[in-house]
Order: C-alpha cells, then structure tokens, then sequence
C-alpha cells in the first residue's frame, strides 16, 4: 500500500473518529460526506450543512476538493455549485494539514472573516460590503431556510421520497398475499 493511500485512510479515520458525521458516497476512500456547524458567535451559528469532500488520487500531496450541498449565502462560495474559494485550501495546501485542519481550522475561519474582494458569489460580496445588516439578514435567512440540521441530513438527490413510494408500491402489491381478515 503506498504512503498517499495510508494517508487517506488515517485521516480518513481521524475524521470519523472526532464530533463530524461522515457519510461515504461509495465504496472507495476518495468522497464523502461531513456534516460542519456553523461557527459559533458568527452569522452561521446553529446551521448545519453538508460538505463534499473528494480525495484526489495524490492526497495528502494535492488538496482536497470541497463544495457545500445545501446554499450558503456568503462571498467566498459559489452560490449555485457550493464550491469553496479558500486561498489555504487551493492554493497553500500543505501535506502538513489534514481533513480536521479544513473543518475545524479553514472552513471556519472562512466563515468568521468572508473576503468580499476575491468572491464566488458577486452578489453576496456586493451587499456586504454596500449595506452590511442587509448582507447579515440575508446570511441568516439562508440559514434558516436551507441550513437546519434536518436538512444536513437529507439526501442531497432527494432520492429518499422516490425510493419510500417504490417500497410502498411494493408492500401494497404483497398485501394480497398475506394472510389478513377475509372478506364478510
């Protein structure tokens, strides 16, 4: 087994291991799932998001790649993909840090101090900086409205409703087959 892939499981397993609910998306290593709490004292506090983690190939030597599930309104991620600018993540990953160090260490900080003037989210960075309680307003509706920590949870393909009504599809057609009361 080599090094990088020793790596992974290891903090892989020290992700698991903490307060962080991780979620594997399939049988490899490489994508999962977190669930990450807003900071505490910030605008994000009490929201809970899912975030997308991917594992390149040359992990812990390449960063890894990041994206929340459900809308966060704040200048540094994209609205529409989740994807998270972070200069430390994209640019200055270092070997040295590992998955703890993004959720407890960058993504915070990128939550506590947002850098209008390198955005993802032009709209978000223009109200911060044009009418800063609108901007605040805003960031807490978006939590409320898509970060409540039922919403973590929930499948982001919202393939759960659609499976339930095939099982109930499927209990129904064997209610003809096990025995019940007869017929008067």
């Amino acid at each position: 087994m080599s090094s990088p892939s020793k790596r992974r499981e290891m903090d892989l397993m020290k992700l698991m291991m903490s307060d962080y609910k991780v979620e594997m998306i399939n049988d490899g290593m490489q994508e999962f799932y977190v669930d990450f709490h807003g900071p505490k004292e910030s605008l994000y506090q009490g929201g809970v998001w899912k975030i997308r983690v991917e594992l390149p190939g040359a992990y812990p030597y390449k960063s890894p790649s990041i994206g929340f599930v459900n809308k966060i309104y704040h200048p540094n991620v994209d609205e529409m993909s989740g994807s998270v600018c972070l200069d430390v993540i994209n640019q200055t990953w270092s070997p040295m840090f590992d998955l703890i160090n993004v959720f407890e260490v960058f993504l915070p900080q990128l939550l506590l101090y947002p850098n209008p003037s390198d955005p993802l989210n032009g709209e978000a960075a223009a109200l911060m900086m044009r009418d800063r309680p609108a901007y605040e307003q805003k960031v807490k509706e978006y939590c409320e409205k898509y970060a409540k920590p039922d919403d973590a949870g929930a499948s982001p393909e919202e393939n759960s409703s659609d499976e339930e009504l095939s099982e109930d599809e499927y209990g129904s057609s064997d209610e003809d087959v096990v025995p019940g009361n007869p017929d008067p």
